[in-house]
């Protein structure tokens, strides 16, 4: 995926955080991360389990304010922000696709891809929320689905109504926490390459947490996590 506009999204500095043990030992989960997310590029953070990318990235997703150094989500630190503020901010601009689906099982499809927009309160008119969803359903191939349930569906279509969902309100980033992790290869592939074309198509910036490293050479920037420390070991904007 090419670069569409050289722009700055996130840009994290000298970021770091730290989780108590039972034990009540203090283990550092991201050491002094430094990165620049642009909108129109692909990213991926890989590294063992335990390297601290569920923290670096439920940071970036703006779930987890404890942490210490700089955050700016285009241009503006996300700390002078209220809980409320960040909590729509996440809700309008990040879109999040994670391993297990987490689609609500008691709700059909377009249920599920509704949820967000309620949340966000976009588009509030019952006949735009229904012209949203029907297209996003047609976007990933799931039109006649609407009105299953997630338990009806295969693996990949369920990853599919999550990609949906995540794309619901027009979010500039999408993140990815091991989306091919619970996907056969075939499938986990067409997944891959869907994400691809949508966020292609949108101008998206996109991130995953990956140890799939077809998933991650694909990226136009890898990041590796060791012991919380991360690095650049690929750019290929």
């Amino acid at each position: 995926m090419g670069k569409i506009i050289n722009e700055n999204i996130i840009q994290i500095k000298d970021l770091s955080a730290t989780v108590k043990l039972n034990n009540g030992d203090t283990l550092v989960t991201v050491n002094n991360a430094n990165m620049e997310l642009k909108r129109g590029y692909s990213y991926a953070v890989t590294g063992k389990s335990g390297s601290g990318k569920t923290s670096l990235i439920s940071i970036i997703g703006l779930l987890n304010r404890s942490y210490k150094g700089e955050y700016c989500y285009n241009g503006t630190s996300v700390s002078s922000l209220t809980d409320r503020q960040l909590s729509m901010l996440r809700a309008n601009n990040i879109g999040f696709v994670f391993q297990n689906y987490s689609l609500i099982k008691h709700l059909r499809v377009w249920e599920n891809i509704e949820l967000p927009l309620l949340y966000a309160k976009k588009f509030l008119d019952k006949r735009q929320r229904k012209e949203m969803i029907q297209s996003l359903l047609k976007s990933v191939g799931l039109e006649e689905k609407e009105n299953d349930y997630p338990s009806k569906l295969s693996g990949g279509e369920q990853q599919r109504v999550a990609i949906a969902r995540a794309l619901a309100t027009s979010p500039e980033v999408i993140l990815c926490d091991e989306p091919t992790g619970a996907l056969d290869k075939k499938t986990g592939q067409q997944i891959i390459e869907l994400l691809f074309q949508l966020v292609h198509e949108r101008d998206i910036m996109l991130l995953f947490v990956t140890h799939d490293s077809d998933v991650a050479n694909i990226c136009n920037i890898i990041y590796e996590m060791d012991e919380g420390r991360i690095q650049c070991v690929k750019y290929d904007p």
